[in-house]
């Protein structure tokens, strides 16, 4: 069986057929040849409905995460939209407490025009969870690692919850990528990504992706509402975001070492009054994410003691750590979350996200205790 960094390079990258080209070529066609009664020789007819480069990403991927298909979008909240759009009308959905506050304000604008009802609850809770669940609970949406306050799920018992309550569990694997977890292996139903971030992996590129662990009903709802739609990546996102796949592995090694130091470090700093992070003990689910998870990933926060001045004060004074939203990329990125949620955040008022990059993890650190010492 090969192994996951062999499958990462060659999964959705055979050479091309007609020219041997090693790199998977970009096929930039909107249309293609079909028959005059309208038949597909070729398996294709138009753009937005699939492109062979965009055929290629969505096999790799499937064959990363273990699952049956894969649908690309134009974004992760492309791809999210869609499968709350292809849930039928009047269906219940239990979200975290913590989601990505894009989903949290798409629910709150559009959900009840959309016929869903929803509840925010703490999935790390099993009790409030299962006290949640409705006769027209037809998902549970987990983020695991949340953003940004990085709690984990258990992935197996929540698939157990849904499962036994008619529904479909999907869960928010951004954080983790394929890399280090695999959410279909533990019971899930459908993997969502931002490939936007990790994925992608430099900064450059937009893209969203569902996995399905069964090729059946929503996947095909999820499909033609992507066509109807047009929700649909383009074929250079589907090259670039095949092109991160092939050093996912590597990336996220070096990215995790680098997280792991930046946050034994601010653990240590008399400055920060909490540290985020699953690879640290003091975490509250770090067994559970040593568990489900070969690595602990990128992703830092971290709350400054003095709240939201003490934090804004504290970014201000970063220079390795660029002031930028997103995550993922090859540089390191802070956030002052609170800032950029709206009217009504949710993440705490002191807090910092860190997407730690590729850089030496000797110049971040540095670079954190001289923002922190003022």
């Amino acid at each position: 069986m090969m192994r996951f960094e062999t499958l990462a390079v060659h999964a959705g990258a055979e050479p091309d057929p007609e020219t041997g080209a090693v790199t998977p070529p970009l096929h930039l066609s909107t249309t293609f040849e079909h028959a005059p009664d309208g038949s597909l020789p070729h398996g294709l007819l138009y753009q937005r409905y699939d492109n062979p480069t965009q055929q290629r990403f969505e096999q790799a991927l499937t064959a990363l995460e273990g699952g049956a298909r894969t649908l690309l979008f134009a974004t992760g909240m492309a791809a999210g939209t869609t499968v709350l759009q292809a849930l039928p009308a009047g269906a219940h959905v239990v979200m975290p407490d913590d989601v990505y506050h894009g989903y949290r304000a798409l629910l709150q604008h559009y959900g009840q025009r959309w016929g869903l009802h929803f509840a925010f609850v703490d999935l790390a809770d099993p009790d409030a969870t299962r006290a949640a669940l409705r006769p027209d609970t037809r998902l549970i949406w987990a983020e695991s690692p949340s953003n940004p306050l990085l709690k984990i799920s258990d992935i197996a018992a929540l698939a157990a919850l849904a499962h036994g309550a008619g529904a479909q569990l999907l869960v928010d694997s951004t954080f983790a990528t394929p890399c280090l977890q695999q959410p279909l292996a533990l019971g899930a139903d459908i993997v969502l990504h931002s490939a936007t971030k990790y994925i992608g992996g430099h900064s450059d590129v937009m893209g969203g992706a569902l996995v399905f662990r069964a090729d059946a009903a929503l996947a095909a709802e999820c499909w033609n509402l992507r066509k109807l739609a047009g929700a649909s990546a383009s074929p250079l996102a589907a090259w670039l975001c095949l092109r991160g796949l092939r050093s996912l592995p590597a990336r996220m090694a070096w990215h995790g070492r680098n997280a792991g130091a930046v946050a034994a470090a601010l653990a240590a700093h008399p400055q920060v009054e909490r540290v985020h992070y699953p690879g640290l003990a003091t975490h509250p689910q770090h067994a559970l994410a040593a568990r489900q998870m070969r690595a602990f990933g990128g992703m830092v926060s971290f709350e400054v003691r003095g709240g939201r001045e003490s934090a804004l004060a504290v970014a201000s004074r970063l220079r390795l750590f660029i002031n930028a939203t997103s995550l993922g990329g090859c540089e390191s990125l802070v956030e002052h979350r609170a800032s950029v949620e709206g009217a009504q955040p949710t993440s705490p008022p002191g807090l910092l996200r860190l997407s730690v990059g590729l850089e030496h993890a000797d110049d971040l650190v540095a670079d954190l205790q001289r923002a922190l010492a003022g």
